[in-house]
């Protein structure tokens, strides 16, 4: 019913289709949810964390065409399940049904919000917001600095905020310049808590 598998940086994920298609539990470490475009542009839809899901979360049998997921780190740890077989599990358990439903919720606010940030937001903002919700759900608290591994490039930020690779470089510089942050490739550090809360 259910299969358990460590991948390593830049493994991918398989969504199956058709009666093979399958959902992904993410159990320990990170995913990049991305699609490519005809001019081999990435666009990147979703970084994920531990105990999110992804792949045919509609439950029908027809994923998304165009979506893949890549492991972002190393010993990322997924189960994943047949479609079918989740949709069973949902059916003989309302609580589990129930918790799939509030995290596909989010997973539709968290659209939304990203939608809106688009439109309503520029590309400064839409980094600073990133680096919020980054610190929020994967940062840690080193005296009165929020610490966050850096597993991510300027080009995988710029995916996610809809920028070029020199935008964000040109902004996490402005930020740092001004004390907001330090960055390198292993880690960036939050300086002042209060504005990245």
């Amino acid at each position: 019913m259910v299969k358990v598998k460590t991948a390593g940086r830049g493994e991918t994920f398989s969504y199956g289709e058709g009666s093979y298609s399958k959902i992904h539990l993410l159990i320990k470490g990170k995913v990049k949810l991305s699609e490519m475009n005809d001019l081999d542009n990435e666009l990147i839809k979703d970084i994920l964390t531990a105990y999110d899901v992804f792949g045919d979360l509609s439950l029908t049998g027809l994923p998304y065409g165009d979506e893949y997921a890549e492991a972002l780190t190393a010993n990322t740890v997924v189960c994943t399940f047949n479609a079918s077989d989740f949709k069973q599990l949902l059916h003989d358990n309302p609580q589990i049904a129930l918790s799939y439903a509030n995290i596909v919720n989010n997973k539709l606010r968290k659209l939304e919000n990203r939608h809106s940030d688009l439109v309503f937001r520029d590309a400064k903002s839409r980094l600073i917001r990133f680096i919020k919700n980054w610190a929020r759900t994967d940062g840690s608290r080193v005296g009165n600095k929020i610490v966050l591994n850096n597993y991510l490039t300027h080009s995988d930020i710029a995916g996610v905020i809809a920028t070029s690779r020199q935008s964000v470089n040109v902004l996490l510089n402005e930020l740092r310049d001004s004390g907001l942050l330090y960055y390198n490739r292993k880690r960036i550090e939050l300086n002042d808590p209060m504005v990245w809360n």
